[in-house]
């Protein structure tokens, strides 16, 4: 699994986006109002998937080998987010054409194999991502209920191995936002591959 993730790091470092700037704390969701369409059909907006005590923005896809490594834990808290008042929506940006593992086919096939129940849309563009500083799958963005940014960066600390890891970001943060808590770690780097986006229009 190392092997293969850092080949894959290397080996797509050169189509990550260039001077993007990145969302503070603090910050708005940008573009909330974009309609994406998720697996099941629908045509949906990060406003709309906003939950009454926060909402989770998530970049990911379907083939890089650090969302892989996370999948289960993203499943595991994407599912759950809702029964904490947090709304959750996981964006695909990257272009299809440069990676068919990541076309709308295999988002819903995915999406099915580990039962998610949360918005999983395509980001058709790839401007949302751009609007964020979006830059790794996978990246997270938690807003609060007032819509502020309250943390950003990575599910955890170890995408190897889930009983190695000593430091639950992003579980400990959506904690914190469904208790109208200050989130203790604001803020990490997000380590995953970089996001493939489709050229500019």
């Amino acid at each position: 699994m190392n092997k293969v993730i850092a080949v894959s790091v290397l080996g797509v470092a050169a189509a990550a986006a260039a001077d993007v700037a990145a969302l503070s704390l603090g910050d708005a969701a940008p573009m909330a109002t974009v309609k994406m369409k998720s697996v099941d059909g629908r045509e949906l907006s990060i406003a709309e998937a906003a939950g009454a005590k926060g909402t989770l923005v998530m970049f990911s896809c379907n083939h890089c080998p650090y969302v892989k490594a996370w999948e289960d834990r993203i499943a595991s808290l994407g599912n759950g987010a809702p029964a904490q008042g947090v709304g959750v929506i996981v964006i695909n940006a990257n272009d299809p054409e440069a990676y068919p593992d990541d076309d709308y086919a295999a988002m819903q096939k995915r999406a099915q194999e580990k039962g998610f129940k949360f918005p999983y849309v395509v980001d058709a563009t790839s401007d949302v991502a751009r609007a964020f500083g979006a830059t790794r799958t996978p990246e997270v963005y938690l807003f609060d209920a007032a819509g502020k940014l309250v943390y950003k960066g990575a599910i955890d600390d170890n995408a190897q191995d889930a009983a190695k890891v000593q430091h639950r970001y992003l579980a400990d943060a959506l904690e914190a936002v469904s208790a109208g808590r200050e989130v203790a770690v604001r803020e990490t780097k997000a380590i995953g591959c970089s996001i493939k986006f489709r050229s500019a229009r």
